[in-house]
Parts: C-alpha cells; structure tokens; sequence
C-alpha cells in the first residue's frame, strides 16, 4: 500500500492539476502552504459542481471577499448575488454562517482540529477531512466521486453505489499515507478526474496501472455499478414578471429555508406536481400576457416547467415583493431559473 502511494505521489508531483485554491507541489517544497479558507471556500463551491463551473466563481470571491472576516462583514444580498448561477443556494447561506462563526469564535482563522471543523455551520464529514488533509496536511480520508471511482476500479468492486461507500472508503483508508496526506488526496481526486474517468478510462498511462484489479478483470468501464435512481417527478407553476414605465422591475426575496432561499426572483406561484392545475397567483392586479414559451429547468429532486408572464404597471403598490430600480437590476443576480424567464421576455 506504501508503495502504491508513493507511486500515485510521484505521478501527481508531475501532473498536479492547477487550480487557484491549490498549492503545487514546487511551492509546496519551496514552503508555500496552503490558505484554509481557499481551501474552505473551494471545498464547498464544488459540492455537486465541477472544477470548469467553479474557477470563475471562486475568483471572484477571492478577489472581492479575500479573508473569512472580509465575507463575514459581507452584506447577505450581495453574497447571494454573487453566489447566482452556481446553484445549490444552502451553501451560499451557510458560506456566510461559517464565515460569521470563525470570526466571532475562532479569532478569525480555521481551526486545525477536525472536531472543531464538524461543528461548522456547512461542514459535514466530507468537508471536515478535506480541510484536514489539503489545509492542514492531517491524515483523513477523503472520498468523493472520483475517489470512489478509482477504488471501484482498483480492487474491482461490484456493489453498487450507495452501498459500495463504506467498502470503497475501507479500501481508500488503507491506501492513505501518513506522509503528505494532503497532497495524496488531490493525487487520487486528479486521477480520477483525468485518467480514470467515468466512460473512457485511460489506463495505459496511469501510475496504478499494473495493480489495478478492474483492469486485470477487463471490468474497468462498467465500474462503479450504481443502483438506477427512481424517475424525477415533474412539477409546474407561473413566474410574474412586471415592470414599472420607468423600468424597475418587480422582484421579491425568497425566503431563507427552501429551494433558492435568500435569492432574487420574480414572484409566482407554488410549484405543484404536474398532475394538478397550474398554481396561479399575482403580485399586482393589471393585464398580464403570456410568453409562448415556457422555462423548463431541473433541480435534485425534480424538472420544474413554468409559465412566463409578463406586463407594465404604472405606480401601483404590489402585493408581493418590489420594485427594484433599472440602474439597480443584474439579470446576473437571479438564479438559473429566474433568469431563463428574464431571456425570454428580455430576447
């Protein structure tokens, strides 16, 4: 298992991706450490996302907010703003949770100790034995997609997803070195990611080749199996979207719990299952028009279909929400979904 490690080590000291949030292993030699809240923020930008859809978001965050007690001063609207598009919206609220507790009870810096970590708002076990490993170079086991890919294949391993988890993190603990640790999570993350990938596996080049069971057993490409996921229900509902003569715009802050909690939108109705009669429900009494088409969009659990209407209102109070001013209004505040009805009436 030693020799396994030291062999994923050489391999990733060479082919070490570069991303922001990460520190090489040259710089690593040359005493560069890494920052645990890039380490913090990276780590929950990219839970159910991917590296390409979360560099720019980081960036930007990094540059606006560059310490945990700069985000913890952040105002919450404009975090969320920022946080628009990436979705999964619960870790933008507890991005700021997280960031108000380290402030307020660790002085302002992450702290080394993985039970203190676990007891952050947003950390699970995941997160916690990420932060360890990559921030603080503690010996944890870290296991995501990618890590459960390559140790499906590595021992060629036929139970299926979820139930395989504890088995493939048995079997990811036994190959976790004591000596940089943290380097080797990132190692095993990266093959994953670049060689052994989901559909086409690369592996005459890979560093775990020989010893590799799946590859032995011709397995490799059908594993990890997965129990099939049940089919995603389809719900539905209507979106309002007025604005005034002057050209502010009708949004309303959804509220902290639930599905985009905390963000811009327009409103609308409920989001029933698809059987029942289209929801309805105006903010401002007017003539309202529909847009011949309609948004579709797909969350965890479900695929949403909207209808889209629109109208210009004068100076009337709405029932819902208000009137923010034009100069005021970025389309790219809005979640996903609201902004696909804003193309729509606005293309």
């Amino acid at each position: 298992m030693r020799d396994l490690s030291d062999d994923l080590l050489g391999w990733y000291d060479v082919h070490a991706r570069a991303m922001p949030w990460r520190v090489s292993p040259a710089d690593k030699k040359a005493g560069i450490r890494p920052d645990p809240y890039a380490v913090w923020m990276s780590e929950i930008m990219l839970q159910q996302t991917t590296v390409a859809a979360v560099t720019a978001y980081f960036q930007r965050f990094m540059a606006r907010w560059p310490t945990v007690a700069d985000l913890a001063a952040a105002e919450d609207s404009d975090v969320m703003g920022e946080w628009a598009g990436l979705g999964y919206y619960a870790r933008a609220r507890n991005l700021l949770k997280c960031a108000r507790v380290v402030v307020a009870e660790h002085g302002g810096a992450f702290p080394a100790d993985h039970a203190a970590l676990l007891k952050l708002p947003g950390i699970g076990p995941y997160t916690a034995a990420a932060i360890s490993s990559i921030a603080f170079d503690q010996r944890h086991v870290v296991v995501d997609g990618n890590v459960e890919r390559v140790m499906a294949r590595m021992f060629d391993e036929h139970t299926p997803l979820p139930a395989a988890k504890p088995i493939l993190t048995a079997h990811a603990e036994r190959l976790t070195p004591d000596q940089r640790p943290g380097d080797y999570a990132q190692a095993v993350m990266d093959l994953g990611a670049t060689i052994c990938s989901p559909k086409s596996p690369a592996c005459g080049i890979c560093p775990w080749r020989e010893p590799c069971a799946a590859r032995v057993a011709g397995t490799a490409g059908e594993l990890p199996k997965k129990t099939p996921k049940k089919a995603k229900p389809v719900r539905h509902g209507t979106v309002y979207l007025a604005q005034r003569s002057d050209g502010a715009w009708l949004l309303e802050t959804r509220p902290d719990s639930g599905l985009l909690g905390g963000m811009l939108g327009w409103p609308g109705s409920d989001w029933v299952d698809v059987t029942l009669p289209r929801p309805t429900g105006q903010p401002i009494e007017t003539e309202w028009q529909k847009v011949g088409d309609e948004v579709r969009h797909t969350f965890t659990h479900f695929h949403l279909i909207l209808d889209v209407m629109t109208a210009t209102v004068t100076t009337q109070t709405p029932d819902v929400g208000a009137f923010l001013p034009r100069d005021q209004f970025r389309p790219s505040d809005l979640p996903t979904v609201m902004r696909k009805a804003y193309d729509l009436v606005h293309n």
